[in-house]
């Protein structure tokens, strides 16, 4: 059986973050990131792009600004599997058909063809067993999920709590076990010398009356 803290790593293994980073960027520039990926891999990707006001520091979204996202298979030509263009807060899916290493660019554009603007861009993606996850775009999917773990977290404390309820008993039980144990011992130890005085009483009185009949 495997112990709480395995059972726990190992749910947190199957849908894990392996990226969560921002950057910045001006239009029309690519920003790319690469890594590696086992074959059969569901990767859900989440961009958030800003733009950064004139004159100031402060960082805006703007309903024309969209993100370029591509991913290529670097170890076959650069083939390409992603090709989207993302709102300014989107998202993008994708399962990997081989294992190996993957390169992720992103590149703000505005549809009005805005440009010279500095973006400040948040790109996360985790990724986790395509097998597992059948339908990677329904919310409902990730909510089912995220109850089941809990229900298992509840169940992990649950059987956690049931088992140091046990070994309290366990340590309860032989506390009394090893206590009634010593006074059986000390009671057959008390026995032992109520019967030997006994028998030496008993002799003694047997001698003396012996002498007094002159039989001895």
């Amino acid at each position: 059986m495997f112990g709480r803290n395995q059972l726990i790593l190992a749910l947190f293994f199957v849908f894990q973050i392996t990226q969560a980073l921002h950057f910045y960027v001006k239009t029309g520039e690519t920003k790319c990131f690469y890594e590696e990926l086992m074959q059969d891999t569901l990767v859900v990707g989440k961009v958030a792009a800003y733009e950064k006001r004139e004159n100031s520091d402060e960082y805006v979204q703007n309903h024309n600004l969209r993100v370029q996202i591509t991913v290529d298979e670097t170890f076959d030509d650069d083939h390409r599997v992603v090709d989207q263009k993302a709102t300014a807060e989107g998202d993008f899916t994708f399962t990997s058909l081989d294992a190996g290493e993957h390169k992720f660019c992103l590149t703000p554009v505005y549809l009005d063809k805005t440009h010279n603007k500095v973006h400040r861009i948040f790109f996360d993606v985790a990724q986790g067993s395509a097998h597992d996850y059948v339908d990677s775009k329904s919310a409902k999917s990730v909510d089912e999920l995220t109850l089941k773990i809990q229900r298992l977290y509840e169940q992990l404390d649950k059987i956690h709590w049931e088992q140091e309820y046990m070994r309290q008993r366990e340590a309860e039980f032989r506390d009394q076990s090893e206590s009634t144990n010593s006074r059986v011992v000390k009671w057959t130890i008390v026995q032992l010398i109520v019967l030997i005085g006994t028998c030496a009483y008993q002799l003694r009185h047997l001698k003396s009356f012996f002498v007094k009949q002159k039989i001895v």
